[in-house]
């Protein structure tokens, strides 16, 4: 019998993937163009999982905590609003200790904790100060808002000590670095959570609702994206010693996956029953941020310089497991108003966002009028957002989205719940960064995703959120 190109076997595919590669021969400067065992190598590595270091941590509960003892490592522009509203949720929650390379930033923080009527100590001054207080045994939760690079290290030695993990996005960086995150959370029996705020917001939790009622249908494809013009932002003292800029300069590929595919995948049910299967995916040119290098400071390590290799956008397809297809798109460097696209298409509705609009399949060729609109808005709100209205006015975050993340994180640790997201949500969606600067470099050739979940994703789970 004919396989079907969605059954296509590993070795198939590989073999395909290499062939056409190296057929087109459009790899960067034509330095591995005919190499097929590097192609082969680029495509391999990391898909099979090693042996497994412990059962499978889907659904994972620990016993109550009735105060969660929380750290932070990193209180900088991130870091420091998630102490403030983790202060909110006092007495569910207690911070015990911060940690910032930067003492001014440690201090800041900690004044703030002060006037709240709670002493905290200051970890400083070295590079290695965060795993002196990670090391501490009064400590139940390690929040991370580090530079993007720091956050697997961190998050794997904090799991390590003992410690559950709550991650600023991307939780990982690397291919390696998702797997010894699922290795070490599964051995450690210890949760790491991604913190993608987005999947709490208003819009995102009423499309999560209509999904699971079946408003949407057969759902088909999606569209996600992180539109955001960054680029003076890029260039100024903003991120710390300037951390972000640089990986414009090491990758080119979707360097920001999560805000636009975090919802989509749990619209999808990625690894409830779904999965990631494949990715596509090529950049334009590079030009903003070398015409910009010219406009800023002599002094400024990015002036005039020309070695970006990011492209000023990149676009990415990803194939699931079940035939559906995802839109990427990441432009951090044109004068595009901000998106996340946040499109969901089914046999029988179809959404965009920005401005936010629904369309459903009943013989109209409009959005529906806003009436009608406003009344699907109401009948299908997630009630936390009700429930937590006057929580979310005074702490506010990223229109609420933040406080509503915070909230049900501890409020799963008080009561002995799974928490809302998973490691493998966090490395499934992280991991599109590797992946996709490997299709760019291989001439945009498909790219296998792994499989974090070692086959535990065909088990179809509701969402925590949802119960």
């Amino acid at each position: 019998m004919k396989k079907s190109s969605s059954n296509l076997d590993r070795r198939y595919f590989l073999k395909a993937s290499a062939l056409s590669g190296a057929f087109l021969g459009i790899l960067p400067g034509s330095l591995y163009a005919n190499d097929k065992e590097y192609i082969k190598e680029k495509l391999e590595n990391g898909l099979e999982p090693g042996p497994a270091r412990g059962e499978t941590i889907q659904g994972l509960t620990v016993n109550p905590i009735e105060q969660v003892r929380v750290a932070f490592i990193g209180v900088g522009n991130r870091g420091s609003s998630h102490v403030r509203r983790m202060a909110a949720l006092s007495p569910k929650a207690k911070i015990v200790a911060i940690c910032d390379i930067r003492e001014e930033k440690a201090k800041a923080s900690a004044e703030f904790m002060k006037k709240q009527g709670q002493k905290v100590d200051i970890y400083s001054g070295k590079e290695e100060a965060w795993k002196e207080m990670v090391k501490r045994d009064d400590i139940d939760l390690v929040l991370i808002s580090t530079p993007w690079e720091d956050h697997a290290p961190m998050a794997i030695y904090s799991m390590q000590q003992g410690k559950h993990v709550a991650c600023e996005v991307p939780v990982a960086c690397t291919l390696e670095e998702c797997w010894k995150l699922v290795d070490t959370a599964e051995q450690t029996r210890r949760n790491c959570m991604m913190l993608e705020n987005v999947c709490y917001g208003d819009e995102e939790l009423w499309i999560l609702r209509m999904v699971q009622e079946g408003i949407f249908g057969t759902l088909t494809y999606a569209e996600a994206a992180y539109i955001h013009h960054m680029t003076a932002g890029l260039f100024d003292d903003k991120y710390y010693e300037k951390w972000r800029i640089g990986h414009h300069v090491t990758t080119n590929g979707n360097l920001y996956p999560t805000h636009g595919l975090g919802p989509v995948a749990q619209y999808m049910g990625i690894g409830r029953g779904d999965r990631f299967d494949h990715i596509v995916s090529m950049s334009s040119l590079q030009a903003s941020l070398s015409e910009f290098s010219k406009t800023v400071d002599p002094g400024n390590p990015y002036y005039n310089r020309t070695d970006f290799a990011h492209g000023d956008m990149n676009n990415a397809l990803i194939k699931t497991h079940k035939g559906r297809s995802i839109l990427m798109q990441h432009d951090v460097v044109t004068p595009r108003p901000y998106s996340r696209i946040n499109a969901l298409a089914g046999t029988k509705a179809y959404h965009e966002g920005y401005p936010s609009r629904l369309s459903l399949n009943n013989g109209s060729h409009d959005w529906l009028p806003e009436d009608e609109y406003n009344e699907m808005r109401e009948k299908f709100k997630h009630p936390i957002w009700d429930e937590l209205k006057d929580e979310i006015a005074k702490n506010n975050g990223h229109g609420g989205m933040d406080f509503v993340m915070t909230y049900r994180m501890i409020d799963a640790f008080n009561k002995g719940l799974p928490l809302d997201m998973d490691v493998y949500d966090g490395v499934d969606w992280s991991v599109v960064t590797p992946l996709s600067a490997t299709s760019v470099e291989l001439g945009s050739i498909p790219v296998k995703f792994p499989d974090f979940t070692r086959n535990h994703w065909e088990s179809k789970r509701v969402l925590e959120i949802l119960k």
